[in-house]
């Protein structure tokens, strides 16, 4: 009797460690839950799989209507399979752990603040973007400045850019 009970220990101790290496373990309850709300917002035809005609209406929701079929392939195709909520979970989970983490991308920005500010000027690091290394191209750039705080003398507050890179939206308070 007592073998039996020790097997299954053993056996809920194996589940558990399995259950640990899946992508959910990956992220908070509540990140978990934003992307469920995200795919269910992009899973148009409410069929449990996200494909192309989905993006096609996702992008046309927002207003976007001129998608090309080459771009909308390119996304499926960073997919290894039909993208359900688990793939879609994946795909986030790989762009996320992509990201420096916060103190490499400030000691980055640091290196063209000499003085310390915490600031840089737009127009610099706009330049500098777009002609060194891997350059942006000058979308990419005010996509960025998007989610940038950026003061009336036009200065960057790369602290700031640097956490929202690295956490998401700055949360208002």
């Amino acid at each position: 009797m007592a073998s039996r009970k020790t097997k299954k220990k053993e056996g809920g101790a194996l589940r558990a460690q399995r259950a640990s290496s899946n992508v959910f373990s990956n992220f908070e309850q509540t990140q978990i839950q934003e992307f469920k709300e995200a795919f269910t917002l992009m899973d148009q035809n409410r069929d449990g799989f996200i494909d192309k005609e989905d993006l096609k209406d996702t992008y046309a929701s927002l207003g976007k209507t001129n998608v090309k079929d080459d771009e909308l392939d390119a996304m499926l195709k960073e997919a290894s399979g039909p993208i359900n909520f688990t793939m879609f979970l994946n795909l986030f989970g790989e762009k996320l752990s992509g990201t420096d983490a916060e103190e490499t991308i400030l000691n980055a920005f640091k290196m063209l603040d000499p003085d310390g500010k915490g600031k840089i000027n737009k127009e610099y690091i706009k330049r500098l973007l777009m002609s060194q290394a891997d350059k942006m191209t000058a979308e990419e750039v005010d996509q960025m400045f998007q989610f940038a705080s950026i003061d009336a003398a036009g200065n960057l507050d790369y602290k700031a850019l640097s956490y929202v890179i690295t956490h998401g939206e700055e949360k208002e308070e």
